[in-house]
């Protein structure tokens, strides 16, 4: 069994690919390090990287390209979460024989580049994961390096260093699907479940891992009987399964918060009875309870410590994507006692949208 599965990179694809990657430098301080294609090759591609993270934006400049296709169908959104791997051709012999539908058979890449050998195996929905072997840790293969700037955007102590997880919505049905899928095919463990009421509405959770606790899938599927809600929305504004946020790292989250705040960041608001619960739950470790409040931060605790998280507002035109910052404080779990509270501020924002609408 391959068991060593690290997150590489991930792909997006994008509608507008100079004003995304405006977006990723100048909101959330990702550098752009290399580019790939041209208009004659039916893509545009850029690398962009921060902390630990490596972030492949694309474009499709002819509608030949899966970019085309994928914008059309879902707008801008993840595509491939590239695992990396010490054996592609045995991480890919074992995937498909778990399930996965292959995509692109094994490749290898020759011995001048940091990546030795590349596969494509389907995921979720229309998310592909392309299998990495890699012999460095620079490019990709096919991307050309920029002349180094010197910039640094996320000097203003806004830096965010590893994607902590990535949250799914999957249709009815599907879940119990996916869970077995990744534990078969990739050999993640099923770390946790829970369902989540709010009013005549409800969702339920499975959290897959792989054994080496660096990628991380928070699976979420609507309650098929509970009244449609924000995850049914999702689906539908989407067209289908797929990632809902993603969740970056930080070492300091109010910090954190009000820089990327000041960058044009906006970020969900959390109701103000869960400041005044939260000495009922907790004693705060670290932060000051007002700073929580005024910056809309939610605070959980487990066994091994506490963490501190906050979500963006939707910027996407679908009303789909968003993101979330969270600071580990030795916590090892997802902030169980805080999705409820999520649900709760996503659920008013989405009400809060059609009353704009109306």
């Amino acid at each position: 069994m391959i068991d060593d599965f690290e997150l590489d990179h991930v792909v997006m694809y994008v509608q507008d690919l100079d004003r995304q990657t405006t977006l990723w430098h100048d909101h959330y301080g990702f550098r752009e390090v290399a580019v790939a294609g041209s208009p004659a090759q039916g893509f545009r591609s850029v690398l962009m990287v921060q902390g630990d993270m490596r972030l492949v934006l694309t474009e499709a400049t002819d509608e030949g390209h899966p970019a085309a296709a994928y914008v059309l169908a879902h707008g801008d959104g993840v595509a491939d979460i590239a695992f990396g791997t010490s054996d592609v051709r045995a991480a890919y012999a074992q995937v498909v024989a778990g399930g996965a539908r292959v995509i692109a058979e094994p490749r290898e890449h020759g011995d001048c580049g940091d990546v030795a050998a590349t596969a494509v195996v389907s995921g979720f929905g229309d998310v592909v994961h392309t299998l990495v072997q890699r012999r460095g840790t620079g490019l990709l293969p096919g991307f050309r390096a920029l002349p180094a700037s010197g910039d640094d955007p996320a000097g203003d102590g806004s830096r965010l260093y590893t994607m902590d997880h990535f949250a799914i919505c999957l249709g009815t049905g599907q879940l119990d699907w996916a869970v077995d899928f990744y534990r078969s095919a990739f050999g993640f463990d099923d770390i946790f479940a829970e369902r989540i009421v709010v009013g005549s509405q409800a969702m339920i959770s499975q959290v897959v891992q792989s054994r080496t606790g660096r990628i991380t899938f928070t699976m979420i599927q609507p309650d098929p009987n509970a009244d449609p809600g924000q995850i049914d929305e999702f689906l539908k504004n989407h067209g289908g399964a797929g990632v809902q946020h993603i969740a970056f790292t930080t070492e300091d989250i109010t910090r954190a918060v009000r820089a990327l705040s000041d960058r044009g960041v906006r970020f969900l608001r959390t109701p103000g009875a869960y400041y005044d619960r939260i000495g009922e739950r907790l004693q705060l470790r670290k932060h000051r309870l007002d700073d929580l409040r005024e910056l809309n931060i939610l605070v959980d605790e487990d066994h091994g410590g506490q963490l501190f998280q906050l979500f963006t507002q939707s910027g996407h035109d679908r009303r789909t994507l968003f993101f979330e910052l969270i600071e580990r404080c030795g916590a090892e779990t997802f902030g169980s006692s805080n999705i409820k509270a999520l649900y709760e501020a996503v659920e008013a924002e989405r009400l809060a949208a059609h009353g704009d609408q109306n």
